[in-house]
């Protein structure tokens, strides 16, 4: 079932959000600056590809104090946009009742788009 639903979910529209994801990401890996931010991008386009069945979890001994200063430069540097929109396109997903699966994968990649630092997939 984890198959079928990651297949229609890369149809429908989640092999674009991760190829957007991964595209940004090594934008952000041209400076030195960008590339922890760089990183995120790629793990969060990773989820992307294949969410169902797999979760971002915090690491062990996270949220530590860099996670905390770079998750907050992250929504500070306008990264939150990122989760406003898996917002609304999981509302949209969730109008009818065969898309909230599909709209709760996004409400959870919201989330972890917030605050991407200290998280792993599992």
């Amino acid at each position: 079932m984890k198959f079928l639903g990651n297949l229609l979910w890369l149809v429908l529209g989640g092999l674009l959000v991760a190829l957007l994801y991964f595209a940004v990401g090594l934008l952000m890996c041209i400076t030195v600056i960008g590339i922890p931010f760089g990183i995120q991008l790629f793990k969060l386009g990773t989820y992307a590809l294949w969410p169902f069945g797999h979760e971002l979890v915090d690491r062990p001994n996270e949220p530590g104090c860099l996670s905390i200063v770079m998750n907050l430069l992250w929504i500070l540097l306008g990264w939150w946009e990122v989760a406003l929109v898996h917002l609304v396109c999981g509302l949209i997903f969730c109008i009818t009742f065969v898309g909230i699966p599909w709209g709760i994968q996004h409400f959870k990649m919201a989330l972890n788009s917030i605050f991407p630092f200290g998280k792993e997939i599992k």
